[in-house]
């Protein structure tokens, strides 16, 4: 018998591996690694005296892979919707930047992080879109991470258009590298906010810094963006980012909406991982990205719940069915996407995004123990006919029953552990009044009453 671990059981196994479903089993858990999948009767029987969660109504999958999102915009959701992509940046993101700091980077990232920890996410791919200032503002997101029990893929989203210098951006990435490098869960990517929010100069730094650490950078979400880019440059953003070398490591690109064959071509050809984030399209009016053309092509397509105001719900089981659904209604075909499709997106096809599937994104002995317990005894996964369109479509944050990241539990009985979110939300009201107030969100043009 070996040394005492945890088996955590369900009527079904989703592993997002081989085999793709096991009925009546248990993942058994020790340390902070998956050290066996199987059948229930056969790892109680070999493991008598570990502890047992779930039982045999509940439904286990991987911990979701949350491609794309902002902290950055946690403390002004519900606003400007109005507005497509373009203009929403002037209206929000544009006021916003410059007033970020660590108090708001951290009380923003605990809010969004308890949405995200009770709908199942265990990492978040992350850009803090914000100026650099006095003192650096990311490593507060990094500090919230921590201590929500919530992995994250972190990025500080630069650009200098906005009159930032280019030796405070590299100041504010070098701070967030150092916080990841001293966190249990975090780790640095160099991210770029937009191919034409960066100058040349600035640019050129990225690409050096990405070709060690990784990037993550948003791309075609509009025509407006891509005919900006072939205006300036002769060549689509994506054509510019391989001919400059940013494909060379590992890049997430999310959105990827206005893509030609071209640009489908080269994002395969450098195994660049894709973020759709499909309610912040919608929201925004952006269109829709071409998921099975780029799946068929091997593009990893992850799914992303993208910032808080651009979704306004940190929600990534709404994403997950909107994923298919809105792959559905553009090409009216009730089989444009799956349901395993979705989760094996929202999954190991996520994990692999990020290049991180060798770790992380199915349940298979060895890989870090990150799961989801869907509740079986609630009404709504009462009855299981299909267990993979039973959380695709039917299950939402309620049946979110316990989340485990690294082998330890971020989400019990429904609610997170580490943070008291009543206590969050209060502390969020000065910090989001404040940001308000510095930002002018109220007076700004666009959000004015007419």
């Amino acid at each position: 018998m070996s040394d005492r671990g945890i088996l955590v059981r369900g009527g079904y196994i989703l592993t997002s591996s081989t085999p793709e479903m096991i009925e009546d089993g248990a993942v058994r858990i020790a340390g902070d690694l998956i050290d066996e999948v199987g059948p229930w009767n056969e790892l109680r029987r070999r493991h008598p005296d570990d502890k047992v969660h779930g039982d045999r109504h509940s439904i286990i999958t991987p911990g979701f892979i949350n491609t794309h999102g902002h902290f950055s915009e946690a403390l002004f959701t519900g606003i400007a919707e109005d507005y497509t992509l373009w203009e929403w940046i002037e209206a929000v993101i544009n006021p916003t930047a410059p007033h970020h700091d660590d108090e708001t980077a951290y009380v923003g990232t605990l809010m969004a992080g308890i949405q995200m920890l009770r709908t199942g996410i265990t990492l978040a791919s992350d850009m803090f879109v914000c100026d650099p200032a006095d003192q650096p503002v990311t490593p507060g997101v990094v500090r919230a991470l921590d201590e929500l029990g919530l992995r994250g893929v972190v990025t500080f989203g630069a650009a200098d258009r906005r009159g930032a210098a280019v030796a405070a951006i590299l100041d504010e990435h070098a701070a967030l590298q150092e916080a990841c490098d001293n966190s249990r869960l975090s780790r640095f990517r160099v991210g770029i906010a937009l191919l034409g929010a960066q100058s040349e100069e600035l640019f050129e730094q990225s690409v050096t810094l990405a070709a060690d650490h990784g990037s993550h950078i948003h791309l075609h979400e509009v025509r407006e963006e891509v005919t900006a880019v072939r205006a300036a440059t002769g060549r689509s953003p994506i054509e510019q980012c391989a001919r400059l070398g940013l494909f060379d490591g590992p890049t997430i690109a999310a959105h990827c909406v206005w893509l030609d064959e071209s640009d489908r071509d080269l994002l395969a050809e450098h195994e660049v991982g894709v973020a759709h984030n499909p309610v912040s399209n919608m929201i925004l009016a952006s269109g829709v990205c071409p998921v099975s053309a780029l799946r068929r092509r091997g593009v990893p397509v992850g799914i992303g719940v993208d910032g808080p105001a651009s979704n306004d719900r940190q929600d990534m089981l709404e994403a997950i069915k909107l994923a298919v659904l809105l792959q559905r209604v553009d090409r009216l075909q009730a089989t444009a996407l799956s349901a395993r499709d979705a989760l094996t997106m929202a999954t190991i096809e996520g994990a692999r995004a990020l290049r991180l599937d060798g770790e992380l994104g199915s349940l298979e002995p060895g890989k870090q123990a990150d799961l989801v317990v869907f509740d079986g005894r609630s009404p709504t996964l009462a009855n299981i006919h299909d267990p993979f369109q039973a959380v695709v479509y039917c299950a939402g944050p309620r049946e979110v029953a316990e989340v485990w990241v690294a082998g330890s539990r971020s989400v019990a009985g429904g609610e997170v552990v580490h943070v008291d979110p009543t206590e969050v939300a209060e502390q969020s009201r000065s910090s989001a009044r404040r940001l308000a107030r510095r930002a002018r969100l109220g007076q700004h043009s666009l959000l004015a009453p007419s």
